[in-house]
């Protein structure tokens, strides 16, 4: 196991999944069940508490800050933390969530934010947590209120999501990637109007995103390793740059440049025409790329995974780089930030930007932290 959570702590939840009640339908908690047993820490500097049994391995794995300004974190093994500026709430399955193992969280254009786990999937309306049962066969699971012959899978591990231009909701499982389209679920590659002539399967991709032409990228991970996958609209192809398929994260920037970085060959980026392996210094393809993210000034932040049982090594850590620096002399435009600046762990798992320009980092061993610029304010135990 420890060595499973070297590689990426989420996916040592595939261990530990069959631990979690199954799902048998939709499940919503009494909206009044959240405020009487949320669990709020308000005294002095807020901070998120570390549960006892909580490995150093364990992290804050997916955040995001919704359209009111509030700040929602995802932890492995101890739910959702929820920061409205002065004090953090936790969820966990007391207050209706399917798993404390939070794996990815979007919140779409209604305001609902989405959970996925390695249980599978529930939603946030404001009020309460509703189960959604995503089905692991090839029919439809009907949802919200009407029946299917289908078996909904409680094992069916939701790794990323994703709502397009269109509003379509995309989902990466273990099972594959399901669509929804607000009424049902379908199961994507099984539609006979996508062409697969590479025959992929994307089973567990961790990372999608929809770039400005429309086009659907796929981050096959450890589950599939069938690298970087496109989707045009009507033909889904895989790409192996430097002959590696397991990739971890993908990003655009403002100029529409696709990043890429993979567990072993470093960043790769796409033009709209070739892949190019990015240079960047030694000391930062050390360490697995765990997540990337571009900033309000054009600066692109690498999250590093530490490969090491030395959790106070200085080294990993989080890398910018910033493109405006390249052509200034004297001037490097790779900055590493580690422990020993103040980050709360080398081991970065997501890294967002709130609208004040603050960047938050999540870290193994249940790590939080906020950079503005100058300073790292810890945000936990």
């Amino acid at each position: 196991m420890k060595n499973y959570f070297l590689q990426k702590r989420i996916y040592s939840l595939l261990v530990i999944v069959s631990l979690f009640p199954s799902c048998k339908g939709q499940d919503k908690t009494h909206p009044g069940k959240i405020a009487d047993e949320q669990k709020t820490i308000t005294s002095g500097q807020p901070k998120i508490i570390k549960w006892r049994d909580i490995s150093i391995y364990n992290g804050v794995d997916c955040g995001l800050q919704d359209r009111t300004g509030n700040l929602w974190f995802g932890a492995t093994g101890q739910g959702v933390y929820h920061y409205e500026g002065k004090s953090f709430t936790n969820y966990t399955e007391k207050e209706g969530l399917n798993s404390n193992n939070i794996t990815s969280i979007l919140e779409d254009k209604t305001g609902n934010i989405w959970f996925g786990t390695d249980a599978g999937l529930c939603h946030y309306d404001g009020k309460a947590f509703t189960i959604v049962p995503i089905s692991a066969s090839n029919a439809n699971t009907i949802y919200p209120g009407t029946t299917s012959t289908a078996n909904p899978s409680a094992t069916n591990a939701v790794w990323s999501i994703l709502q397009d231009k269109s509003g379509k909701l995309w989902f990466g499982t273990s099972d594959g990637v399901y669509c929804y389209n607000g009424t049902s679920f379908t199961h994507f590659l099984d539609n006979d109007g996508v062409i697969n002539k590479n025959g992929l399967h994307l089973k567990m991709v961790q990372c999608m995103i929809e770039d400005n032409n429309g086009n659907i990228w796929f981050a096959s991970g450890l589950g599939g390793r069938e690298g970087i996958c496109r989707y045009d609209g009507k033909e889904i192809t895989g790409f192996k740059p430097g002959g590696e398929g397991n990739v971890r994260k993908i990003l655009e920037d403002k100029n529409g440049t696709i990043w890429m970085a993979y567990q072993n060959s470093g960043i790769f980026y796409y033009d709209g025409k070739t892949f190019t392996n990015f240079k960047v210094p030694a000391r930062l393809i050390e360490h697995t790329c765990n997540t990337m993210m571009e900033d309000k000034s054009g600066n692109i932040w690498f999250g590093l995974d530490y490969r090491g049982d030395n959790i106070s090594d200085t080294s990993g850590g989080v890398w910018r780089y910033n493109p405006s620096a390249l052509n200034t002399i004297g001037s490097n435009a790779f900055t590493n930030f580690t422990s020993k600046d103040g980050l709360s762990n080398n081991s970065v798992d997501c890294i967002i930007e709130d609208k004040a320009g603050n960047l938050w980092f999540g870290t193994r061993n249940i790590g939080l932290c906020r950079y503005d610029g100058k300073t790292f304010t810890h945000f936990s135990e």
